[in-house]
């Protein structure tokens, strides 16, 4: 029989994955083991914690607040452990993450933990796609999107608007766009995957996508980008994270808000194989109590 804390953590992996066979694959462990545990766990507790069909299972209400409870008791938990064992945060960790989140966050977020444990080596790796991170041994990775690979285990810990934006000297000279035939009248800039030399289309609601026939401005950095939009010379579309201190200060302002597309996932991720060193524990929950914080990723400016 299982003791409460393994149903606990075998729940609260079950709890974020669509089948308890996807649970079991992250667990190393079998189908019927995860079912058994969720039975056990169901019966000591008096409630239904999922709801089950054929092909998936979605958790109920009082297990969602339960699962909630779950991962807040087994960080405690890793707490406990990392408070023994900080001395030990020793060594180095790879990190990849984005170009603009890294050098406008992470290593933001990054030098006073570095300060605070002077064993601690970083090896940062800027890659706006995602990084493999069992082939090239990083130890804990960043992106915008969805993780599907089950070698890993990922987590949501903030959401990433897309915003169309432009200068107030450009507006004063244009008229605001209403829909998508009004913006590609107008000056647009264009990304460049640095990958693979490929335009970034725009992405609008309800799935509506395009690509600038004649942008006024193409690059391969976001940032850059930035800059040409604040001139007034383009409109841009760009992660909230980008546009928000600008925003703020009236310096770039938001239009055509209707078409917006849904937030994207910002994912911290690292390979679930083996135990977590120390080191790289302290490194993961710091980032994600810095990305989780919103006050301190959404308004945060270089």
């Amino acid at each position: 029989m299982l003791n409460r804390m393994e149903l606990i953590r075998i729940f609260s992996v079950a709890a974020q994955s669509t089948t308890f066979r996807d649970a079991a694959t992250r667990l190393g462990t079998s189908p019927q083991t995860v079912t058994r545990a969720i039975k056990e766990l169901e019966r000591t507790l008096g409630e239904l914690l999922f709801h089950r069909s054929t092909r998936q299972v979605h958790v109920t209400a009082f297990g969602a607040n339960f699962a909630l409870q779950a991962r807040e008791t087994l960080e405690r938990v890793d707490q406990l452990f990392i408070a023994h064992s900080t001395q030990e945060a020793k060594g180095i960790v790879g990190i990849t993450a984005p170009h603009a989140i890294g050098k406008l966050y992470l290593i933001k977020f990054l030098k006073p933990l570095m300060r605070e444990n002077p064993g601690l080596s970083i090896d940062l790796s800027l890659d706006d796609q995602l990084t493999d991170a069992v082939a090239n041994k990083i130890d804990i990775g960043i992106r915008v999107g969805a993780v599907r690979d089950r070698r890993y285990i990922a987590r949501t810990v903030a959401n990433v608007d897309l915003k169309i934006v432009a200068a107030p000297s450009l507006l004063d000279t244009v008229q605001r766009p209403g829909n998508i035939e009004d913006l590609k009248r107008l000056p647009l800039s264009m990304l460049i995957d640095r990958n693979n030399g490929r335009p970034w289309p725009w992405v609008l609601a309800e799935g509506q996508a395009f690509l600038p026939a004649s942008p006024a401005f193409t690059c391969d950095d976001p940032e850059t980008e930035r800059e040409i939009v604040l001139a007034g010379l383009a409109f841009g579309q760009m992660p909230g994270y980008l546009a928000e201190p600008y925003l703020s200060e009236g310096r770039l302002v938001e239009v055509m808000q209707h078409d917006a597309p849904p937030p994207s996932e910002l994912i911290m991720y690292r390979p679930q194989s083996g135990p977590v060193a120390p080191r790289v524990r302290l490194v993961y929950d710091r980032l994600v109590n810095c990305f989780s914080d919103p006050q301190v990723f959404a308004q945060s400016k270089r």
